[in-house]
């Protein structure tokens, strides 16, 4: 029997038998005069954007393992540095690190971290321990929605059994889920959650009319209801994995481009006047979305015996762009004859993209530990970051005080400051030989055309 069919038994035994949980529920009006409470599962990047936006309407319990980032949720303060102080304000939230809070809620969302391995295989510790947490006090008539980004197939086939596992309820008649995946893009002030439409998805009819009535009162941009979980869990890999493609396109144009002294940035400024040309750019891609969904349609590929070479070669290019770097800056160096025991490098932003903090699968520090085992002489500028969680996590530290002047300057992340200062930057760390390798690429301008360099 497949899925819809299934679907289908079972909203009709619902339908026949009144003792059964989901019979005409009233959940969404029980959340909207807060007699039941929403709990968020996780309060990073996503999580915390979306409980605070809930609590405008709900009554809501935040919870996140880290005792740390709660206490400075009381205090309204944001970790990541994207929500203000003020925005806490008349917000009916709770706060906690006590998993037994969660007993007092009736809809979860999960909203937690999905990386890779080593092996660049999923890594799905935090969505299952999170599951279990919730788990651990699911009740009768409870809906949980995942919004963590996974493979197709996950949440049922991964999450629900935890779920039934652990509460001893039956899927579909005592409980049931939803998938609505996250779209937040950390820094951006523009397409915040409020205002990028919410894909949401349910394992009833009744479970996606409750899920969207819930979202729909806080995402004034409205919801687009998929016809199952697996399509909505879909949907959120093909978007970073298009977004994947296109930049690994524009990566090995822009090799080919560098083979014949080209610049990139002017061939697409070019092509670009076409009414139909899709403006993509070369570049590092990290963090915890474009750099790391694909593995997830990846690995499930696999398992269905499907080679996604596409998918892989992609990968490959965007993976090597590091070593290009290196390659070509070790180049125009080597041209200079320099004989110094030591060149140096100025590395301009270490997170994973600008004008945020998170270091999460940062491409820079990655580039940055390539330069130090080529035996380059390398200082790292980054005025967002957290100095002790580079040193942490990639032994890297972060210098924000350097008056020396540098063999070579890589602008790396266009943090605001950075994108603004880039030329100043050059006159107080550089003379007229040092190199700027500039990854953006949109820098051409401010220096002079002999020690200027871009992807």
């Amino acid at each position: 029997m497949n899925a819809l069919a299934k679907t289908q038994q079972i909203e009709e035994t619902v339908k026949n038998n009144p003792k059964l949980a989901y019979r005409k529920s009233t959940l969404f009006n029980d959340l909207k005069t807060k007699k039941e409470n929403i709990a968020v599962v996780g309060l990073g990047y996503v999580g915390l954007p979306l409980a605070v936006h809930m609590a405008s309407k709900f009554k809501v319990i935040g919870y996140d393992i880290s005792e740390d980032k709660v206490l400075s949720l009381v205090q309204h303060k944001d970790p990541c540095e994207e929500l203000a102080s003020e925005e806490f304000t008349g917000k009916d939230i709770q706060f906690t690190a006590n998993a037994e809070i969660l007993k007092n809620a009736k809809f979860y969302i999960v909203a937690v971290p999905t990386p890779i391995d080593h092996l660049k295989k999923p890594n799905l510790t935090p969505i299952k321990s999170a599951t279990a947490s919730i788990a651990k006090h699911l009740k009768k008539g409870d809906c949980v929605v995942f919004e963590s980004t996974v493979f197709p197939g996950c949440t049922e086939e991964v999450c629900v059994p935890i779920l039934e596992r652990i509460s001893r309820l039956k899927y579909n008649v005592d409980f049931t889920i939803g998938y609505s995946p996250e779209r937040i893009n950390p820094g951006d002030t523009e397409h915040t959650f409020t205002k990028i439409k919410k894909i949401v998805s349910g394992s009833t009819k009744e479970t996606l009319d409750i899920i969207s009535s819930v979202y729909s009162e806080v995402v004034t941009a409205g919801v687009h209801k998929a016809p199952n979980i697996q399509v909505a869990e879909a949907a959120k890999v093909v978007e970073n994995i298009q977004r994947d493609v296109n930049i690994g396109l524009m990566n090995e144009l822009s090799q080919i481009f560098t083979a014949l002294n080209i610049n990139t940035k002017d061939v697409l400024k070019a092509a670009g006047t076409k009414w139909n040309f899709h403006n993509y750019f070369p570049g590092l891609v990290g963090g915890h979305c474009i750099g790391v969904d694909p593995y997830y349609l990846i690995n499930r590929a696999k398992e269905k015996r499907i080679n996604p070479k596409l998918l892989e070669q992609v990968r490959e290019i965007n993976e090597g762009m590091i070593k290009h770097i290196v390659f070509q800056l070790s180049k125009r160096l080597f041209t200079k004859r320099m004989r110094k025991e030591k060149v140096s490098i100025l590395v301009k932003g270490v997170a994973f993209k600008e004008n945020v903090n998170d270091i999460r699968n940062s491409k820079t520090a990655e580039l940055c530990i390539e330069l130090e085992k080529k035996g380059f002489n390398v200082v790292v500028n980054d005025y967002l970051v957290n100095v002790d969680q580079v040193k942490r996590r990639y032994g890297i530290t972060v210098n924000n005080t350097t008056s020396e002047k540098f063999d070579a300057i890589i602008l790396a992340v266009d943090h605001e400051d950075y994108k603004h200062l880039a030329h100043y930057d050059y006159l107080k760390n550089g003379d007229k030989e040092t190199i700027i390798f500039d990854i953006k690429g949109d820098k051409k301008d401010k220096f002079p055309e002999n020690i200027y360099m871009s992807l």
